[in-house]
């Protein structure tokens, strides 16, 4: 018989929805800025001004979502929690790692079933965490190069003189692309993973809870 169990609590969907609107956001902002691509049509239209300010706006956002996210790995449940993220660090989650590994290969046909993200996810999963803070840093790194001696300038103005000022921007803009390649193969595994599993991985992230057979713990 199936149980219905409440898996990512609301702070790990709002963050979760927070973070993919952003995501869209500052990676077309960001391009613009980078590329222009629309024509003004007079110079009051102001559009790259616009522009700039959506995107800082959705940075300030995206910071904090951030920052909540990262206090929820300390708070929150055992599917929110930092251990779920490194689980290279226990044996349990090694051998979950080398059976997804598996599965993905084509090797195994029945993927090790587990309640929250499998290991392999969530090991990827921290390497987009550390994404998103080179961007969080990088993004008011540069932003701090427009008004010298400001706050953003004093935190991260040093960065320039370990990489440059374009190799900063480089690093922001090919992080940008990478992370456009993530969301668009984290949508298809969700989808996978869901037919495959069969207990409401897509639904989830709305709902919060999953579908689960105990026998397929064991």
């Amino acid at each position: 018989m199936l149980e219905i169990r409440y898996v990512w609590e609301w702070p790990v969907r709002i963050t979760h929805w927070i973070n993919a609107l952003c995501i869209v956001v500052l990676a077309v902002t960001g391009i613009y800025i980078g590329n222009p691509f629309l024509l003004a049509p007079s110079p009051d239209a102001f559009v790259m001004g616009w522009v700039r300010f959506i995107h800082y706006v959705f940075a300030y956002l995206f910071t904090v979502s951030m920052v909540a996210r990262i206090i929820w790995l300390f708070i929150g449940n055992q599917h929110a929690s930092w251990k779920a993220f490194v689980p290279w660090a226990f044996s349990k989650g090694r051998e979950n790692m080398w059976g997804t590994f598996k599965y993905y290969t084509f090797i195994e046909k029945k993927v090790p079933y587990v309640v929250g993200h499998n290991a392999l996810a969530a090991a990827a999963y921290s390497l987009v965490f550390a994404l998103f803070l080179v961007q969080i840093v990088t993004g008011f790194a540069l932003y701090g190069q427009y008004q010298p001696g400001s706050f953003w300038d004093v935190i991260f103005g040093p960065l320039f003189g370990l990489f440059s000022s374009p190799g900063v921007r480089l690093t922001h803009h090919v992080v940008t692309w990478l992370l456009i390649g993530f969301a668009i193969h984290h949508i298809y595994s969700a989808w996978l993973m869901d037919i495959k599993e069969k207990n409401g991985t897509l639904s989830s992230i709305f709902s919060g809870y999953k579908f689960m057979n105990p026998e397929d713990l064991k």
